[in-house]
């Protein structure tokens, strides 16, 4: 939005930038499939996502009011955070916060919030285990979700990511007109980094008349060693490694274009 730009009340525009984070991993054996889906619950618990929220809600400028997050049985985790853009003062009996519960936390923010959800999954066809995690960071006013792009692509092994960006509804001038967007943009990749951009192949699919834009990434780099869960690479026989590559870049390479390749 032009700087000069005065604006009648508060901005009412409501940015939302969601992912879908993906994770492949190769484990053989039954034993090897559940030893790697307890990494997973461990190494994202709901402790862990709470921590990479809160790191997101100090990137973006604002501010927590009240958290929930849940471990579940048999897997995966979720934490819901409301935020403020401002810090609000706490209430006299709750001038310090509780520690943290063993199952469950609760937290608020007045305009915005955080969420993240983990859903790890293995099959024995294919030997091919996937754990994805989506996040949804929706702001209003002034602060902006895209701050925290490249950090929570970091946050996660992230073999392939897909991002939507949009901003609803208006907000008004001091004359009245309505502005449906108060920021120049043209695509999320303006706001990854160098070195993010160089890493992912990328696709944009952007509706820009409805202020709507996606970005579809793949890892670059394939290095079988960092596939495998249990067993070394260069342990596995030529042939075998050959095969689990083919069938790792194409459980990538389906994610991506979000259809089976036969």
């Amino acid at each position: 939005m032009e700087s000069n730009l005065e604006l009648h009340g508060f901005n009412n525009l409501t940015k939302s930038l969601s992912f879908n984070i993906y994770d492949i991993c190769y484990a053989r054996t039954e034993e090897q499939r559940k030893a790697y889906i307890e990494y997973i619950d461990e190494t994202y618990n709901a402790e862990r996502l709470t921590q990479i929220l809160t790191d997101v809600v100090k990137i973006i400028g604002a501010n927590v009011l009240n958290i929930a997050r849940q471990d579940y049985e048999p897997h995966g985790a979720s934490v819901t955070m409301l935020i403020a853009e401002h810090e609000f003062e706490s209430e006299p009996d709750n001038a310090e916060s509780p520690g943290p519960l063993p199952d469950a936390i609760v937290a608020h923010l007045d305009k915005s919030h955080v969420t993240v959800h983990t859903y790890p999954e293995s099959h024995p066809h294919e030997g091919i285990s996937t754990f994805r995690a989506d996040i949804d960071v929706s702001t209003c006013g002034l602060i902006s979700p895209l701050k925290a792009l490249n950090y929570l692509i970091h946050s996660f092994d992230s073999d392939v990511v897909t991002v939507d960006y949009r901003v609803r509804g208006f907000t008004r001038d001091v004359d009245g007109k309505k502005h449906y967007i108060d920021h120049d943009i043209n695509s999320i990749q303006n706001y990854l980094t160098e070195d993010t951009r160089n890493a992912y192949k990328m696709i944009d699919v952007n509706v820009y008349q409805e202020n709507l834009f996606h970005t579809k990434m793949k890892l670059k780099d394939f290095e079988l060693d960092r596939y495998v869960f249990g067993v070394s690479a260069e342990d596995l026989p030529e042939e075998e490694a050959d095969s689990i590559s083919e069938r790792l870049q194409r459980e990538m390479l389906e994610i991506f274009y979000s259809r089976n390749v036969e």
